[in-house]
Protein backbone atom coordinates (compact mmCIF):
# COMPACT_ATOMS: atom_id res chain seq x y z
CA UNK A 1 0.00 0.00 0.00
CA UNK A 2 3.00 2.51 1.06
CA UNK A 3 4.53 1.94 -2.26
CA UNK A 4 1.02 2.81 -4.44
CA UNK A 5 1.35 6.31 -2.47
CA UNK A 6 4.75 6.20 -3.26
CA UNK A 7 4.03 6.13 -6.98
CA UNK A 8 1.32 8.36 -6.80
CA UNK A 9 2.79 10.66 -5.28
CA UNK A 10 5.81 10.99 -7.73
CA UNK A 11 3.45 10.18 -10.89
CA UNK A 12 1.56 13.74 -9.51
CA UNK A 13 4.82 15.51 -8.78
CA UNK A 14 6.33 14.36 -12.42
CA UNK A 15 2.82 15.97 -13.37
CA UNK A 16 3.18 19.12 -11.69
CA UNK A 17 6.24 19.26 -13.08
CA UNK A 18 5.49 18.67 -16.71
CA UNK A 19 2.64 21.27 -16.06
CA UNK A 20 5.11 23.52 -14.74
CA UNK A 21 8.26 23.12 -17.00
CA UNK A 22 10.73 22.01 -14.66
CA UNK A 23 14.15 22.71 -16.16
CA UNK A 24 17.82 21.88 -14.85
CA UNK A 25 20.99 22.57 -16.21
CA UNK A 26 24.70 23.45 -15.62
CA UNK A 27 27.60 24.85 -17.07
CA UNK A 28 31.35 23.52 -16.50
CA UNK A 29 34.11 25.72 -17.85
CA UNK A 30 37.80 25.21 -17.46
CA UNK A 31 40.00 28.30 -18.67
CA UNK A 32 43.86 27.97 -18.84
CA UNK A 33 45.58 31.37 -18.76
CA UNK A 34 49.12 32.33 -19.52
CA UNK A 35 49.86 36.26 -18.25
CA UNK A 36 52.30 38.14 -19.28
CA UNK A 37 51.27 41.79 -19.24
CA UNK A 38 47.73 40.80 -18.49
CA UNK A 39 46.15 44.10 -16.91
CA UNK A 40 49.18 46.11 -16.25
CA UNK A 41 53.28 46.13 -17.76
CA UNK A 42 54.41 43.25 -16.90
CA UNK A 43 58.83 44.04 -15.67
CA UNK A 44 61.13 42.48 -17.42
CA UNK A 45 62.54 40.80 -14.35
CA UNK A 46 59.04 39.35 -13.13
CA UNK A 47 58.06 35.86 -14.38
CA UNK A 48 54.71 34.68 -16.24
CA UNK A 49 51.71 34.12 -14.81
CA UNK A 50 50.15 30.65 -15.50
CA UNK A 51 47.04 28.99 -14.17
CA UNK A 52 44.06 26.99 -14.45
CA UNK A 53 40.59 28.20 -12.95
CA UNK A 54 36.68 26.15 -13.44
CA UNK A 55 33.32 27.80 -13.00
CA UNK A 56 31.16 24.88 -12.22
CA UNK A 57 27.45 26.43 -12.40
CA UNK A 58 23.65 24.37 -11.77
CA UNK A 59 20.92 26.19 -12.87
CA UNK A 60 16.65 25.47 -12.05
CA UNK A 61 13.85 26.58 -13.28
CA UNK A 62 10.48 26.69 -12.75
CA UNK A 63 7.17 28.43 -14.28
CA UNK A 64 3.76 28.37 -14.14
CA UNK A 65 0.76 30.55 -15.66
CA UNK A 66 1.58 32.94 -13.08
CA UNK A 67 5.55 33.00 -11.77
CA UNK A 68 8.91 31.81 -12.39
CA UNK A 69 11.80 30.99 -9.96
CA UNK A 70 15.21 30.48 -10.99
CA UNK A 71 18.38 29.75 -8.92
CA UNK A 72 21.68 29.37 -9.94
CA UNK A 73 24.72 28.22 -8.50
CA UNK A 74 28.01 28.71 -8.69
CA UNK A 75 31.82 27.72 -7.64
CA UNK A 76 34.90 29.03 -9.13
CA UNK A 77 37.81 26.76 -8.38
CA UNK A 78 41.68 27.48 -9.19
CA UNK A 79 43.44 24.52 -9.93
CA UNK A 80 45.47 23.56 -6.59
CA UNK A 81 44.44 25.90 -4.64
CA UNK A 82 43.47 23.61 -1.90
CA UNK A 83 45.78 21.42 -0.21
CA UNK A 84 45.21 17.89 -0.05
CA UNK A 85 42.42 16.34 2.24
CA UNK A 86 41.51 20.10 3.17
CA UNK A 87 38.02 20.16 5.02
CA UNK A 88 36.28 23.13 3.35
CA UNK A 89 37.10 25.56 0.15
CA UNK A 90 39.71 27.59 1.01
CA UNK A 91 38.74 31.01 -1.50
CA UNK A 92 35.28 30.46 -0.25
CA UNK A 93 34.15 30.72 -3.52
CA UNK A 94 30.69 28.88 -3.66
CA UNK A 95 27.84 31.20 -4.49
CA UNK A 96 24.21 31.98 -4.97
CA UNK A 97 24.81 33.39 -8.53
CA UNK A 98 20.99 34.06 -8.83
CA UNK A 99 18.06 33.73 -7.01
CA UNK A 100 14.62 35.41 -8.05
CA UNK A 101 11.41 34.65 -8.31
CA UNK A 102 9.15 36.56 -11.74
CA UNK A 103 5.51 37.34 -10.68
CA UNK A 104 3.03 37.85 -13.23
CA UNK A 105 0.79 40.92 -12.63
CA UNK A 106 -0.78 41.57 -15.71
CA UNK A 107 -0.90 40.77 -19.56
CA UNK A 108 2.14 43.11 -20.13
CA UNK A 109 3.11 43.16 -16.45
CA UNK A 110 5.54 40.89 -14.41
CA UNK A 111 8.42 41.95 -11.29
CA UNK A 112 11.51 40.43 -10.59
CA UNK A 113 12.40 40.09 -7.63
CA UNK A 114 15.97 38.94 -6.24
CA UNK A 115 19.73 38.14 -7.28
CA UNK A 116 19.79 38.94 -10.90
CA UNK A 117 21.61 39.85 -14.27
CA UNK A 118 21.03 43.21 -15.44
CA UNK A 119 21.95 43.38 -19.09
CA UNK A 120 20.79 45.71 -21.47
CA UNK A 121 21.60 46.61 -25.20
CA UNK A 122 25.47 45.97 -26.10
CA UNK A 123 26.02 45.55 -21.96
CA UNK A 124 28.38 49.10 -21.88
CA UNK A 125 26.76 50.04 -18.56
CA UNK A 126 24.62 47.14 -17.36
CA UNK A 127 26.03 43.78 -18.33
CA UNK A 128 26.96 40.05 -17.12
CA UNK A 129 30.65 40.12 -17.47
CA UNK A 130 29.97 36.65 -18.21
CA UNK A 131 33.79 36.47 -19.58
CA UNK A 132 35.27 36.93 -15.57
CA UNK A 133 34.56 33.38 -14.03
CA UNK A 134 32.47 34.79 -11.08
CA UNK A 135 30.06 36.85 -13.34
CA UNK A 136 27.85 39.86 -12.29
CA UNK A 137 24.85 40.20 -10.47
CA UNK A 138 22.39 42.87 -8.61
CA UNK A 139 20.09 42.43 -5.81
CA UNK A 140 17.24 44.15 -6.73
CA UNK A 141 13.38 44.74 -7.58
CA UNK A 142 12.40 44.87 -11.18
CA UNK A 143 9.13 46.07 -12.45
CA UNK A 144 8.72 45.48 -15.74
CA UNK A 145 6.66 46.27 -19.05
CA UNK A 146 6.31 45.20 -22.56
CA UNK A 147 4.31 45.37 -25.06
CA UNK A 148 5.08 44.53 -28.75
CA UNK A 149 8.27 46.43 -30.00
CA UNK A 150 8.14 48.51 -26.52
CA UNK A 151 9.56 47.84 -23.31
CA UNK A 152 9.97 49.60 -19.75
CA UNK A 153 12.06 48.36 -16.87
CA UNK A 154 12.62 49.96 -12.88
CA UNK A 155 14.60 48.79 -10.65
CA UNK A 156 15.08 49.60 -7.18
CA UNK A 157 17.49 48.72 -4.38
CA UNK A 158 18.72 49.17 -1.15
CA UNK A 159 22.38 46.83 -0.07
CA UNK A 160 22.64 46.28 3.58
CA UNK A 161 25.38 44.07 5.62
CA UNK A 162 25.57 42.52 9.16
CA UNK A 163 28.85 43.48 9.50
CA UNK A 164 27.73 44.45 13.57
CA UNK A 165 25.50 41.80 14.94
CA UNK A 166 23.12 44.91 15.86
CA UNK A 167 23.47 46.83 12.61
CA UNK A 168 20.18 46.28 11.01
CA UNK A 169 18.46 45.95 14.09
CA UNK A 170 19.66 49.67 16.41
CA UNK A 171 22.90 51.13 14.52
CA UNK A 172 21.19 52.06 11.71
CA UNK A 173 21.85 51.46 7.77
CA UNK A 174 25.67 51.98 7.36
CA UNK A 175 27.09 49.55 4.26
CA UNK A 176 30.35 48.24 5.16
CA UNK A 177 30.68 47.47 1.83
CA UNK A 178 33.59 49.30 0.08
CA UNK A 179 35.03 49.13 -3.86
CA UNK A 180 34.53 48.95 -7.46
CA UNK A 181 31.55 51.03 -7.03
CA UNK A 182 29.15 49.07 -4.65
CA UNK A 183 26.56 50.77 -3.79
CA UNK A 184 23.91 50.96 -0.80
CA UNK A 185 21.36 52.29 -3.34
CA UNK A 186 19.77 52.01 -7.35
CA UNK A 187 17.57 53.43 -8.81
CA UNK A 188 17.12 52.74 -11.93
CA UNK A 189 14.40 53.36 -15.41
CA UNK A 190 15.45 51.95 -18.87
CA UNK A 191 13.06 52.28 -22.01
CA UNK A 192 13.39 50.62 -25.45
CA UNK A 193 11.61 50.73 -28.52
CA UNK A 194 12.13 49.17 -31.86
CA UNK A 195 11.22 49.67 -34.82
CA UNK A 196 11.60 47.40 -38.42
CA UNK A 197 15.48 48.33 -38.94
CA UNK A 198 16.23 50.47 -36.24
CA UNK A 199 16.01 50.40 -32.17
CA UNK A 200 16.50 53.16 -29.49
CA UNK A 201 16.97 52.81 -25.78
CA UNK A 202 16.74 55.24 -22.78
CA UNK A 203 18.50 54.64 -19.32
CA UNK A 204 18.60 56.87 -16.49
CA UNK A 205 20.20 55.20 -13.04
CA UNK A 206 21.20 56.65 -9.84
CA UNK A 207 23.77 54.80 -7.69
CA UNK A 208 24.22 55.69 -4.00
CA UNK A 209 27.45 55.28 -2.22
CA UNK A 210 28.33 54.68 1.68
CA UNK A 211 30.25 57.54 2.96
CA UNK A 212 31.80 57.10 6.24
CA UNK A 213 33.26 60.11 8.66
CA UNK A 214 36.84 59.87 10.02
CA UNK A 215 35.94 57.22 12.94
CA UNK A 216 34.84 55.27 9.92
CA UNK A 217 31.07 55.53 10.64
CA UNK A 218 28.43 55.89 8.29
CA UNK A 219 27.98 59.50 7.41
CA UNK A 220 25.29 59.84 4.31
CA UNK A 221 25.50 59.31 1.01
CA UNK A 222 27.61 60.03 -2.78
CA UNK A 223 24.81 60.08 -5.22
CA UNK A 224 26.00 59.61 -8.99
CA UNK A 225 23.86 59.80 -11.87
CA UNK A 226 24.20 58.18 -15.26
CA UNK A 227 22.24 59.34 -18.17
CA UNK A 228 22.11 57.84 -21.71
CA UNK A 229 21.30 56.60 -25.31
CA UNK A 230 22.49 53.36 -27.60
CA UNK A 231 21.35 53.51 -31.00
CA UNK A 232 21.50 50.59 -33.18
CA UNK A 233 20.39 50.16 -36.98
CA UNK A 234 20.75 47.52 -39.72
CA UNK A 235 20.06 47.03 -43.23
CA UNK A 236 21.11 44.55 -45.35
CA UNK A 237 24.70 44.31 -45.05
CA UNK A 238 25.54 47.26 -43.24
CA UNK A 239 24.72 48.27 -39.51
CA UNK A 240 26.33 50.57 -37.08
CA UNK A 241 25.58 50.75 -33.36
CA UNK A 242 26.36 54.30 -30.83
CA UNK A 243 26.39 54.90 -27.77
CA UNK A 244 26.22 58.39 -25.49
CA UNK A 245 26.20 58.71 -22.06
CA UNK A 246 26.97 61.51 -19.31
CA UNK A 247 27.87 61.06 -15.99
CA UNK A 248 26.98 63.90 -13.28
CA UNK A 249 26.46 64.15 -9.10
CA UNK A 250 29.46 62.46 -6.65
CA UNK A 251 31.48 59.45 -6.86
CA UNK A 252 32.67 57.60 -3.83
CA UNK A 253 34.78 59.39 -1.53
CA UNK A 254 31.95 62.53 -2.15
CA UNK A 255 34.44 63.60 -5.73
CA UNK A 256 31.97 65.82 -7.80
CA UNK A 257 31.40 64.61 -10.77
CA UNK A 258 31.03 67.49 -13.41
CA UNK A 259 30.79 66.91 -17.82
CA UNK A 260 31.96 63.40 -17.33
CA UNK A 261 30.78 62.00 -20.88
CA UNK A 262 31.42 58.25 -23.18
CA UNK A 263 30.57 58.59 -26.94
CA UNK A 264 31.06 55.32 -29.34
CA UNK A 265 30.46 54.54 -32.88
CA UNK A 266 30.80 51.41 -34.58
CA UNK A 267 29.96 50.51 -38.12
CA UNK A 268 29.41 46.91 -39.55
CA UNK A 269 29.61 45.81 -43.01
CA UNK A 270 28.35 41.33 -43.79
CA UNK A 271 31.48 42.12 -47.12
CA UNK A 272 30.84 38.35 -48.19
CA UNK A 273 28.65 35.58 -46.28
CA UNK A 274 31.64 34.23 -44.40
CA UNK A 275 33.58 37.70 -43.73
CA UNK A 276 31.88 40.50 -41.17
CA UNK A 277 33.98 43.52 -40.97
CA UNK A 278 33.96 46.66 -38.34
CA UNK A 279 35.48 49.59 -37.85
CA UNK A 280 34.50 52.13 -34.79
CA UNK A 281 35.82 54.76 -32.39
CA UNK A 282 35.15 55.34 -28.35
CA UNK A 283 35.84 58.61 -26.55
CA UNK A 284 35.57 58.33 -22.85
CA UNK A 285 36.25 61.10 -20.65
CA UNK A 286 39.07 61.86 -18.57
CA UNK A 287 40.02 63.49 -15.07
CA UNK A 288 40.54 67.48 -16.42
CA UNK A 289 38.44 69.10 -13.03
CA UNK A 290 40.23 70.57 -9.55
CA UNK A 291 41.28 69.16 -6.38
CA UNK A 292 37.84 67.34 -5.41
CA UNK A 293 36.30 67.24 -8.35
CA UNK A 294 36.50 65.11 -11.87
CA UNK A 295 35.90 65.16 -15.34
CA UNK A 296 36.04 61.52 -15.85
CA UNK A 297 33.58 58.81 -16.73
CA UNK A 298 33.64 55.09 -15.91
CA UNK A 299 31.25 52.69 -17.47
CA UNK A 300 30.55 51.28 -13.83
CA UNK A 301 28.61 47.66 -14.20
CA UNK A 302 28.57 46.63 -17.91
CA UNK A 303 30.84 43.92 -19.13
CA UNK A 304 34.19 46.18 -19.99
CA UNK A 305 36.21 43.15 -20.54
CA UNK A 306 34.12 43.37 -24.39
CA UNK A 307 35.67 46.76 -24.32
CA UNK A 308 39.07 48.61 -24.97
CA UNK A 309 40.87 45.62 -25.77
CA UNK A 310 40.78 41.66 -23.95
CA UNK A 311 43.97 42.29 -21.90
CA UNK A 312 41.77 44.50 -19.53
CA UNK A 313 44.30 47.75 -19.59
CA UNK A 314 41.24 49.97 -19.09
CA UNK A 315 38.35 50.25 -16.76
CA UNK A 316 38.35 46.84 -15.66
CA UNK A 317 39.25 47.32 -11.62
CA UNK A 318 41.62 50.13 -12.90
CA UNK A 319 41.74 53.68 -14.79
CA UNK A 320 39.02 54.68 -13.05
CA UNK A 321 39.92 58.69 -12.37
CA UNK A 322 42.59 58.82 -15.14
CA UNK A 323 43.42 60.27 -18.51
CA UNK A 324 40.14 59.08 -20.05
CA UNK A 325 40.43 57.47 -23.37
CA UNK A 326 39.72 57.42 -26.70
CA UNK A 327 39.60 54.04 -28.74
CA UNK A 328 39.72 53.52 -32.03
CA UNK A 329 39.64 49.95 -33.41
CA UNK A 330 38.78 47.50 -36.76
CA UNK A 331 37.70 44.27 -36.66
CA UNK A 332 36.85 41.15 -39.12
CA UNK A 333 35.33 37.92 -38.44
CA UNK A 334 36.06 35.09 -40.48
CA UNK A 335 33.21 31.84 -40.41
CA UNK A 336 35.81 29.67 -41.27
CA UNK A 337 33.20 26.60 -41.83
CA UNK A 338 29.83 25.45 -40.41
CA UNK A 339 31.49 24.62 -36.71
CA UNK A 340 34.73 27.30 -36.35
CA UNK A 341 34.96 30.91 -36.82
CA UNK A 342 37.89 33.63 -35.74
CA UNK A 343 37.90 36.87 -34.92
CA UNK A 344 41.40 39.54 -35.32
CA UNK A 345 40.44 42.94 -33.75
CA UNK A 346 43.16 46.17 -33.83
CA UNK A 347 42.94 49.06 -31.04
CA UNK A 348 44.50 51.93 -31.02
CA UNK A 349 44.87 53.83 -27.38
CA UNK A 350 45.72 57.72 -26.53
CA UNK A 351 44.47 59.25 -23.77
CA UNK A 352 41.65 61.80 -23.76
CA UNK A 353 43.54 63.88 -21.58
CA UNK A 354 47.41 64.44 -21.83
CA UNK A 355 49.77 62.97 -19.41
CA UNK A 356 52.15 65.04 -17.30
CA UNK A 357 55.00 64.57 -19.90
CA UNK A 358 52.03 65.81 -22.75
CA UNK A 359 52.39 62.55 -23.92
CA UNK A 360 48.70 60.66 -25.53
CA UNK A 361 49.70 58.19 -27.14
CA UNK A 362 49.42 54.89 -25.17
CA UNK A 363 49.50 51.94 -28.08
CA UNK A 364 48.09 49.18 -30.11
CA UNK A 365 46.76 45.99 -28.70
CA UNK A 366 45.95 43.35 -31.23
CA UNK A 367 43.30 40.61 -30.41
CA UNK A 368 42.15 36.70 -31.74
CA UNK A 369 40.03 34.42 -30.60
CA UNK A 370 39.32 31.13 -32.52
CA UNK A 371 36.31 28.96 -31.59
CA UNK A 372 35.34 25.63 -32.60
CA UNK A 373 32.03 24.03 -31.82
CA UNK A 374 31.55 20.63 -30.97
CA UNK A 375 28.62 18.30 -30.49
CA UNK A 376 27.34 19.64 -27.26
CA UNK A 377 30.29 21.97 -26.41
CA UNK A 378 32.49 24.33 -27.83
CA UNK A 379 36.35 25.49 -27.39
CA UNK A 380 37.99 28.85 -27.77
CA UNK A 381 41.25 30.16 -28.03
CA UNK A 382 42.54 33.57 -27.61
CA UNK A 383 45.84 35.69 -27.98
CA UNK A 384 46.35 38.87 -27.61
CA UNK A 385 49.67 41.40 -27.53
CA UNK A 386 50.18 45.10 -26.25
CA UNK A 387 52.85 47.20 -28.51
CA UNK A 388 53.03 49.99 -25.62
CA UNK A 389 53.81 53.23 -26.32
CA UNK A 390 55.70 55.96 -24.22
CA UNK A 391 52.81 57.08 -22.60
CA UNK A 392 51.15 53.86 -21.84
CA UNK A 393 54.98 53.46 -19.96
CA UNK A 394 54.10 56.52 -18.15
CA UNK A 395 50.73 55.51 -17.88
CA UNK A 396 51.44 52.11 -15.57
CA UNK A 397 54.47 53.42 -13.75
CA UNK A 398 57.00 51.42 -15.26
CA UNK A 399 60.24 52.52 -17.55
CA UNK A 400 60.56 51.63 -20.98
CA UNK A 401 63.93 49.94 -19.85
CA UNK A 402 62.45 47.77 -16.86
CA UNK A 403 59.63 46.69 -18.97
CA UNK A 404 59.70 43.18 -20.60
CA UNK A 405 59.98 43.58 -24.16
CA UNK A 406 56.74 41.82 -25.09
CA UNK A 407 53.31 42.31 -23.53
CA UNK A 408 51.17 38.84 -24.05
CA UNK A 409 47.99 36.95 -22.95
CA UNK A 410 46.84 33.62 -24.41
CA UNK A 411 44.62 31.41 -23.36
CA UNK A 412 42.68 28.31 -23.56
CA UNK A 413 38.59 27.87 -22.65
CA UNK A 414 36.44 24.54 -22.98
CA UNK A 415 33.05 25.18 -22.26
CA UNK A 416 30.23 22.49 -21.86
CA UNK A 417 26.40 23.16 -21.04
CA UNK A 418 25.13 19.75 -20.17
CA UNK A 419 20.51 20.03 -19.87
CA UNK A 420 20.43 17.96 -17.10
CA UNK A 421 16.38 17.74 -17.30
CA UNK A 422 13.64 19.22 -19.61
CA UNK A 423 14.14 21.66 -22.52
CA UNK A 424 16.46 20.46 -25.19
Amino acid sequence: MKKQYVILGLMLLCFQFAKAQFTLDGEFRPRTEYRHGFGSLIPDAAEAGFGISTRVRLNTSYMTDNYWVYVSLQDIMVWGENRQILPYDQNNSFAVFQAWAEIKLGENTSTKIGRQVLSYDDQRILGGLDWAQQGRNHDAALLKYKKDNFMLDVALAFNQDYSHPTGFVSAGTGYNTKGFFSYKTMQMLYMKKSWDKFSSSLLLMNNGFQEFDADNNADGVSNLQTLGTHLNYKNGSFGFAANAYLQTGQRQGALDVKGAYLLGLDFSYKATPKVNLGVGLEIISGNEGDAGETGAFFPLYGTNHKFNGFMDYFYVGNHANSIGLVDFHVSANFTLNKSSSLMVKALNFRGEQALASGEKSLGTEIDLVYKKKFKGYALLLGYSQMFANEGMYELKGITESAAAGSQNWAWAMLVIKPKFLGGK
